[in-house]
Formats: structure tokens, sequence, C-alpha cells
């Protein structure tokens, strides 16, 4: 994995700020792989409960503003999906699949 410990530190602290408790974040993507260089920091975001439209907007844009105020601004793609909830695009079937625990919201 290719996050140092103060990347993971600071997208842990922005998850608790952002997300309700038993919220669970994976990294995904190029930056599993310890052989490539550079690339975006792809991460899954599964709320225990569906939020609503509005509060989905809210919680990204307080959880991306927080990661650019500790890390700088920097390419960072977040899909926040509901945890019980089935999505078959691709792209969240191989996050679930292939992505890292990276944190637990807790209580």
């Amino acid at each position: 994995m290719r996050l140092n410990d103060k990347e993971i530190q600071a997208i842990e602290q922005a998850a608790r700020e952002s997300f309700a408790p038993r919220s669970t974040v994976r990294l995904f993507g190029s930056r599993l792989d310890d052989d490539r260089r550079g690339g975006d920091i792809d991460l899954l975001i599964e709320p225990p409960v569906p939020p609503t439209p509005q509060e989905l907007v809210e919680q990204r844009n307080r959880f991306i503003a927080r990661l650019y105020r500790r890390l700088g601004e920097r390419r960072i793609d977040v899909l926040i999906v509901p945890a019980d909830l089935p999505d078959h695009r691709p792209v969240v079937e191989t996050a679930r699949r292939e992505g890292q625990l990276l944190t637990r919201v807790l209580e």
C-alpha cells in the first residue's frame, strides 16, 4: 500500500469528523500496488445507513475539505456507498472485493 502514516492518519481523522459511526473506509486502485508510482487516492466509504442526498453531498465535501487541509490538494476520488446496499457498478464491485480496510469510524 502506497500511503504513509501521515496520509493514513489524515484519512482516519477526516472520516471520524465526517461520517456516521460504523462507517468503513477502504483504499482501492493503484495505491494498493507497491510497484507503481503516482496515482490518485481512491477511497470507498461505506456508511451503515444510507444518507439522504443532501447529507451525502455535505459529508463528501466535509471529508474532502478536511483531507485537503491536512494533505494539501491532491487527486482524491471518493465513492460513498451504503454498506448493506448492493451496487453493481464495476468500480464499486472492484473496490469492495480488492479494497484494503483503512479505518472504521468508532462510536
